[in-house]
C-alpha cells in the first residue's frame, strides 16, 4: 500500500501522487454483490440542490458491503482484495463455508487466503467480528455498531481505528479517532484491527480534473460573489468577511459554529473532542 509518485512531465503531474494498488488482487467486482448507483448531482426529489458542489464524475457501481457481520460461527476465507470507488477503504471478498459470498471492509494485515469468522466464539485477530464484551481492553477495533444489530456505523474509513479503553456495567468506553470517548453497549459488535489503506491521507490529487472525476464541482469563494448571492460579497476591491461572524450563503453562522443537535445521544459521550472537555 505504497504511494506512487509521478515525474513532473506537466504542470498537472507535478506534485501528483496516487495509490500503487499493489494490494488489489481482482479488477472486476463480484456481479452478485453489485447494483447500479444512480446520480442525483446533490438534488432532492424536487430537483432542488440541497448539497452544493456535486455533479458529473466517473460512473460507479455500488458494492453491497456487509457491515452487520451476522453470519456467526461460519468460517470464511478471503478470496480477493478489491478497490471500491465509493469509499476510501478497500474491500475484502469473503467466501463462506456454506457457499455465500460477501464483501467486508478490508482490515490491515488481512490478505488473500486468510480465514475470518464472526461471532462470540471468534478469535481475537484482525478481521474477526465479536461483541465488545468479548474483546480485551486496549484492543484496536473498527466498524463499530452504535445500536445492537444495526451494523457498523463508526470507524469505517481508510486507516481508521478506535481503542477499547474500559468496560463498566452494560457499557464500554471507546476512544474514537477524533479523540472523543464514547459509551457503547457491550452487546454491540466490532471488528478487530485497523482499517486498511492507511496511506489514503497522503494522496495529492495534483490537478482539478481528478476532483471532477470524483464528482466534485468547483467551489466559489463567497467574497468573490455579489451581495445578493452571498453575505461575504460586494465591496470595492478585496474586503474582509466582516462582523460579527462568517456566514453561509443563507446567512447562517459558519466556520467553527457548532452544528451538532442530537440531545438524545449526548449522555453517551464520556469525553468530547479537544483538550480536557467533558
Amino acid at each position: 500500500m505504497a504511494v506512487k509518485i509521478y515525474k513532473p512531465t506537466s504542470p498537472g503531474r507535478r506534485g501528483m501522487t496516487s495509490h500503487s494498488f499493489e494490494e488489489i488482487t481482482k479488477s472486476k467486482p463480484e456481479r452478485s454483490l453489485v447494483k447500479p448507483r444512480k446520480k442525483h448531482a446533490g438534488r432532492n426529489m424536487r430537483g432542488k440542490i440541497t448539497v452544493r458542489h456535486r455533479g458529473g464524475g466517473a460512473r460507479r457501481k455500488l458494492r453491497l458491503v456487509d457491515f452487520k457481520r451476522n453470519k456467526h460461527g461460519i468460517p470464511a476465507s478471503v478470496a480477493a482484495i478489491e478497490y471500491d470507488p465509493n469509499r476510501s477503504a478497500r474491500l475484502a471478498l469473503l467466501y463462506y463455508a456454506d457457499g455465500e459470498k460477501r464483501y467486508i471492509i478490508a482490515p490491515l494485515e488481512v490478505g488473500v487466503g486468510d480465514s475470518l469468522m464472526a461471532g462470540p466464539e471468534a478469535e481475537i485477530r484482525p478481521g474477526n467480528s465479536l461483541p465488545i464484551a468479548n474483546i480485551p481492553t486496549g484492543t484496536m477495533i473498527h466498524n463499530i455498531e452504535m445500536k445492537e444489530g444495526r451494523g457498523g456505523q463508526m470507524v469505517r474509513s481508510a486507516g481508521a481505528s478506535a481503542q477499547l479503553l474500559a468496560k463498566e456495567g452494560d457499557y464500554a468506553q471507546i476512544r474514537l479517532p477524533s479523540g472523543e470517548v464514547r459509551l457503547i453497549r457491550q452487546v454491540c459488535y466490532a471488528t478487530i484491527g485497523q482499517v486498511g489503506n492507511p496511506d489514503h491521507g497522503n494522496i495529492k490529487l495534483g490537478k482539478a480534473g481528478r476532483k471532477r472525476h470524483m464528482g466534485i464541482r468547483p467551489t466559489v469563494r463567497g467574497s468573490a460573489m455579489s451581495p445578493r448571492d452571498h453575505p461575504h460579497g460586494g465591496g470595492e476591491g478585496r474586503s474582509p468577511i466582516g462582523m460579527p461572524s462568517p456566514k453561509s450563503p443563507w446567512g447562517k453562522p459558519t466556520l467553527g459554529k457548532k452544528t451538532r443537535r442530537n440531545k438524545s445521544t449526548d449522555k453517551y459521550i464520556f469525553r468530547r473532542r479537544g483538550k480536557g472537555r467533558r
